[in-house]
């Protein structure tokens, strides 16, 4: 369907022809003053306007690019059928540690043993691009937490700024707190039963400037499950190296929000878990409709310069195009 942005534009269509009309009607008013020479200009003026008088070809085509440049500005555009738009499911933020343990080489692929960083980024990407119809965002953290993507429903977006991750990026201390207040900060304004936070982490929280209990008190209040992941192969406890997993906080926090508490040993085990989580079940939201628009413009704005380019060549050579055209015609 065909669309015009400004239609009172084709207003504007006749607008030649009262210029024409009242240039005549001027024309016919006697002069109170008769000037020098006033023949020799009369003369002059007929031999321009015959010009065109005598060309009704030139005249037609002057119509035409015309009416091509009303069109052109009236802003013409194809609108096409409405598309429904992917919007049932969850809106889902990722938290992921970025804290300098995450560099510590214990995770077995194969024969050879990898960093944790690299075994999440490579796993969270892939669960990232299973997760057509959620909007989902990224929060990286360490010393600090930020929001590296916010929602949305651009996933492969998300899986490369998960891919391009850098240890360091957030400091090398590990805020679980801020990361998880963070989170409940961006999705209260979601509806209330779509709002999940993934939380992985291999440490324990050193840094945060919010309690991770009350934030995740604050979390239950808002209605944010919070899934979260345990990645070391040791496990610790409140005073234990900071390269080791607090368990009991990350199970807390669970169980405080409705989720559930996942502790990955190897690259299979946390495949399994997003492989669980995979298996959430969306969560049908309020629907939207799109409709591409294509701008039409370039059509009859192209139009008025090769009818323009048509007359220029038509006034500098008339004879050669009349006798053209007549070639032309008997040849047919």
């Amino acid at each position: 369907m065909i669309e015009l942005a400004y239609p009172w534009l084709l207003m504007l269509i006749p607008v030649p022809l009262l210029m024409r009309f009242f240039k005549t009607a001027s024309r016919n008013e006697q002069g109170a003053i008769r000037a020098p020479f006033t023949g020799r200009w009369r003369e002059l003026a007929n031999t321009v306007s015959t010009g065109f008088r005598g060309r009704p070809l030139t005249l037609f085509l002057l119509a035409l690019v015309w009416l091509c440049l009303v069109v052109a500005s009236t802003r013409p555009q194809w609108i096409g059928e409405p598309i429904e738009l992917p919007n049932s499911g969850r809106d889902l933020l990722l938290a992921i540690d970025l804290s300098g343990s995450m560099q510590i080489e214990d995770m077995q692929v194969g024969n050879s043993l990898v960093s944790r960083i690299t075994a999440v980024k490579a796993i969270a990407a892939d669960f990232t691009s299973r997760r057509s119809g959620d909007r989902v965002g990224l929060i990286l953290f360490g010393t600090r937490a930020y929001v590296q993507a916010p929602l949305t429903f651009d996933i492969r977006t998300v899986g490369q700024f998960i891919e391009e991750a850098q240890l360091g990026f957030a400091g090398e201390d590990t805020a679980i707190g801020d990361a998880l207040g963070l989170a409940v900060k961006r999705l209260r304004e979601r509806p209330a039963d779509s709002r999940v936070l993934i939380l992985l982490t291999d440490g324990q929280d050193t840094a945060s400037t919010v309690d991770p209990m009350e934030a995740a008190a604050l979390a239950a209040e808002m209605g944010v499950r919070v899934y979260t992941i345990g990645i070391s192969r040791r496990l610790g406890t409140g005073g234990s190296s900071s390269a080791e997993v607090d368990e009991a906080l990350l199970n807390a926090i669970a169980q405080a929000t409705g989720g559930q508490y996942f502790r990955a040993r190897t690259p299979q085990e946390l495949q399994g878990i997003y492989a669980i989580l995979d298996d959430l079940e969306p969560v049908e939201q309020d629907k939207t409709t799109f409709r591409p628009v294509e701008s039409l413009t370039r059509i009859p704005a192209a139009a008025a310069f090769w009818l323009a380019l048509l007359i220029i060549v038509l006034r500098n050579s008339p004879k050669q195009a009349v006798t053209a055209f007549r070639q032309g015609k008997s040849n047919a």
